[in-house]
């Protein structure tokens, strides 16, 4: 079958490699649709997880189940699926905690075991989600809206004695900011601002009904100190670090976006407390793919709008070469 493999770091080629075969416990699932993720172009360059190479990425995943081992029972030949593909030794201590997210020996389909950047791809079945009726690239976006909502989990978006913010703030208008502006538009926030420099992105988000903010502008410098809720969704450390500033008294401050491993900002500890600012991250997901089933159901109509490419699998690859999508477009996904 073919699939996308990174060789070795840096280098994406179009492969043939052999269906595999399916142990105890798994099904083989016929991707029918698979997301390019900014992570993905992490791994290929070396800046993000183990070094597995060669391994076929693809960690945001649907398809239908074309077979089963012997011993599984309750799943059909045929099922709709989309696939959690953290996989989590269970034992260490934040396993046992319930952060099986920071497991000390994470793995992940995609990221150190072939994943959905191919024609099929084998799972354990305790990883697979039927979606009904749901469209496979709507399906596909579980995944990454289900790191959102381990995001606000962090940030005890629904904790009991929390109060729901009546403003929020995200920073950055690509896929993933704006899943996590809609969703919190979605768990009835009023008033949900996303801000980028990006002139076709912003156009879009307001096309979502979200506030658009220009970045460095003075509208948005007019903000100041006045969002309930201020998450970054960039990764770029400059703009994590300008969060607080945007962030109201007693407001929350959420790290979401993937910065690089060796940088670092400067925080006032004295403003942190005098302010009762709420600093928290988040990595990944734990166990919400779910939810994220459930509220991509009800959200199809608007979250699905963000699938903007549907490629066969040999067009991904320049994508991959180039390190990403460009500014006018959203989520990028391998459609068969």
């Amino acid at each position: 079958m073919q699939a996308i493999q990174f060789k070795s770091r840096g280098v994406a080629e179009i492969a043939e490699i052999p269906v595999a075969d399916v142990p105890p416990g798994h099904a083989l699932v016929r991707v029918r649709a698979s997301g390019l993720c900014h992570t993905d172009i992490e791994i290929l360059n070396g800046r993000y997880g183990a070094d597995s190479f060669p391994v076929v990425p693809g960690h945001e995943f649907a398809g239908t189940v074309e077979a089963v081992a012997g011993d599984v029972s309750g799943l059909r030949t045929g099922a709709r699926v989309v696939v959690d593909p953290n996989i989590s030794c269970g034992a260490c201590r934040s396993c046992r905690r319930g952060l099986a997210n920071l497991c000390e020996r994470l793995e992940a389909y995609g990221v150190t075991r072939a994943g959905g950047f191919a024609e099929t791809c084998v799972v354990a079945v305790d990883h697979l989600h039927e979606i009904g009726d749901l469209a496979f690239d709507t399906a596909a976006l579980a995944e990454p809206l289900a790191c959102v909502l381990n995001g606000l989990d962090a940030a005890g978006f629904d904790t009991p004695g929390n109060r729901r913010p009546d403003t929020a703030l995200v920073i950055g208008a690509g896929p993933i900011g704006l899943l996590l502006a809609l969703s919190l538009k979605a768990g009835g926030v009023p008033g949900v601002a996303v801000a980028d420099r990006n002139e076709h992105r912003l156009a879009f988000a307001q096309t979502l009904g979200l506030e658009p903010l220009a970045a460095d502008s003075s509208s948005l410098a007019a903000r100041r100190r006045t969002f309930d809720f201020v998450a970054d969704a960039t990764g770029v450390a400059s703009v994590a670090a300008d969060m607080p500033r945007y962030a109201a008294d007693g407001g929350t401050v959420l790290f979401f976006g993937v910065c690089a491993p060796d940088a670092r900002i400067e925080v006032s500890p004295f403003e942190i407390f005098r302010r009762q600012l709420r600093l928290c991250g988040a990595h990944s997901l734990n166990g919400q793919i779910g939810r994220a089933v459930a509220l991509l159901r009800a959200e199809a109509e608007t979250m699905g709008r963000l699938v903007t490419h549907r490629l066969p699998l040999a067009e991904m690859r320049p994508f991959f070469e180039k390190g990403g999508a460009g500014g006018d477009t959203m989520k990028v996904q391998f459609a068969a």
